[in-house]
C-alpha cells in the first residue's frame, strides 16, 4: 500500500510559496510600478507643455531669420566683396547699426519683428567687439528670439565680424 504524506514530512513543506512571499513579492511590485509611473507621468507633462512639432518650427524659423541676417553684408558702408572693409585704414567709414528697409546689412535688422500667427520673431543687433577684445565696431552680436506657445523662448544669436 502506498504511503500517505503528511504535513511533517519534507515533500510536503515544498509545496508552494508562503503567505509572507506573496506579499513582499506584491509589495516591491507595487514600489516598482508606482516609480515607473512616476516617472512616465513627468515626461508626458513636460513634452505636453510644449509640442515637439511647434518648437520645431519655431527653431527652423529662427535658424533661416538667422542664416538670412549673417548672408548680408556687415554694415551700410561696406563696398561689395567686403574689402576693404569699413573702418579699416583704407575702407570706409561705419555707418553703425541703423535699420532701414532694404535689408541689405546686419545693422538692418536691429529690432526686426515678425509673427506668422503662432510664433512671434524678434531679432537684436547690438555691437560686441568687446567680447572679443576688440574695437566695439568690428564685431556685431546678432539675437533672434522665437516666442513658443506654453513654453520658454527660443534663442539663437550668432557673431558676424567686419573683416
Amino acid at each position: 500500500m502506498p504511503s500517505r504524506h503528511t504535513a511533517s514530512t519534507p515533500l510536503a513543506l515544498e509545496r508552494g510559496i508562503t503567505l509572507i512571499e506573496t506579499i513582499v513579492f506584491l509589495v516591491v511590485i507595487a514600489i516598482s510600478l508606482t516609480a515607473l509611473a512616476m516617472v512616465f507621468d513627468q515626461r508626458m507633462s513636460h513634452e505636453s507643455s510644449v509640442n515637439a512639432a511647434v518648437r520645431l518650427r519655431a527653431l527652423e524659423m529662427a535658424q533661416a531669420k538667422l542664416d538670412e541676417i549673417l548672408a548680408r553684408k556687415f554694415d551700410e558702408n561696406t563696398p561689395p566683396g567686403g574689402i576693404p572693409a569699413c573702418g579699416s585704414a583704407n575702407g570706409p567709414a561705419c555707418a553703425g547699426i541703423v535699420p532701414d528697409t532694404d535689408f541689405d546689412d546686419v545693422g538692418d535688422y536691429n529690432g526686426y519683428n515678425e509673427s506668422n500667427g503662432v510664433h512671434a520673431l524678434s531679432v537684436d543687433v547690438v555691437e560686441a567687439g568687446s567680447d572679443f577684445g576688440q574695437a566695439n565696431n568690428l564685431v556685431r552680436r546678432i539675437t533672434v528670439t522665437v516666442s513658443v506657445p506654453g513654453g520658454s523662448p527660443l534663442v539663437l544669436a550668432a557673431y558676424r565680424v567686419n573683416f
